[in-house]
């Protein structure tokens, strides 16, 4: 008989389990909904193998059941939170974002090579390449023609930030109007109260970065709702330009107070079914935060 140790699992099996949790508690997968790791993988674009690790990590959380012969579902309680799993080193995620932190608060150079960060971050050299790829893919880092990586420009620029704005006015707007456009009204009760508790709360208890994730989150969702993947991938990466250039300094003349205010009329107007007004009432605040900006 072993007495080996239970292997550890890997950053992408522990990546994949918080992806499928945040998506059971977002009802993308409802209570009882048989979970195959042949539509999983698809889904999320990855072998089967990470994802069958993926789904022990959430039984073992209770999140979901596993029967012999038949697999998993979806656990019947529902879950108000996504359970916290960790693993033994940073996953790609948790990568991805501390490399957009810290050039935010310029604590990583402009220019950088792998073995830089190998140095900086304890994260296995699969994980690395993968993060690279992926802020690659997402148009937040390009190849330098000696050697090494660099960040593309920010929006630090007056006339890149004017182009995004607009860009993402014809974007954001014309995503309410989709035809595939639907509407997730649980998702969209959480993101209110979300806003509520927020504008409850004093102001100096505020951070950007909170503001700014609820702030990303929100614009985030109703790109999500649209149904049009291509929208979506665009307001992912326009967050996370803006990530780059307004971590530290969102929104710090106190216009959170005004925003979130603006994002509780766009969610009146799609509650009362009314998507042309939310429409004209995302392009007005979009164009409010250009000026301000």
């Amino acid at each position: 008989m072993s007495n080996a140790a239970p292997a550890r699992p890997t950053p992408l099996q522990v990546d994949l389990a918080r992806h499928i949790a945040e998506d059971i508690v977002a009802r993308r997968h409802a209570p009882g909904d048989h979970l195959s790791e042949e539509t999983l993988a698809a889904s999320y674009e990855v072998s089967r193998t990470p994802v069958r690790g993926a789904l022990k990590l959430l039984a073992a959380q209770g999140l979901i059941t596993h029967r012999p012969n038949s697999g998993y579902t979806v656990a019947a309680h529902a879950a108000a939170a996504p359970p916290a799993i960790e693993g033994a080193g940073p996953t790609q995620d948790e990568l991805y974002r501390r490399l957009i932190d810290d050039r935010a608060s310029r604590e990583l150079p402009e220019t950088f090579t792998e073995r830089d960060l190998q140095q900086r971050y304890p994260a296995p050299r699969s994980v690395l390449a993968k993060t690279l790829l992926q802020l690659s893919a997402d148009g937040l880092i390009e190849k330098r023609k000696g050697h090494g990586w660099q960040f593309a420009p920010s929006l630090e620029n007056r006339d890149a930030l004017n182009e995004s704005y607009r860009f993402r006015m014809t974007i954001e707007c014309a995503g309410l109007l989709e035809p595939t456009f639907r509407l997730d009204r649980e998702a969209l009760a959480r993101m209110r109260a979300a806003h509520e508790a927020l504008a409850a709360r004093s102001d100096a208890d505020i951070s950007a970065t909170e503001f700014f994730n609820l702030n990303a989150s929100f614009h985030e969702m109703l790109a999500r709702f649209s149904g049009n993947r291509y929208i979506l991938q665009a307001v992912q990466q326009q967050n996370q330009l803006r990530r780059l250039e307004e971590h530290a300094a969102f929104y710090r003349d106190a216009r959170f107070i005004n925003s979130s205010s603006e994002h509780l009329q766009i969610i009146d107007a799609l509650e009362a079914g009314d998507q042309e007004w939310a429409s004209q009432l995302m392009r007005r605040h979009l164009k409010t935060s250009l000026q301000v900006s």
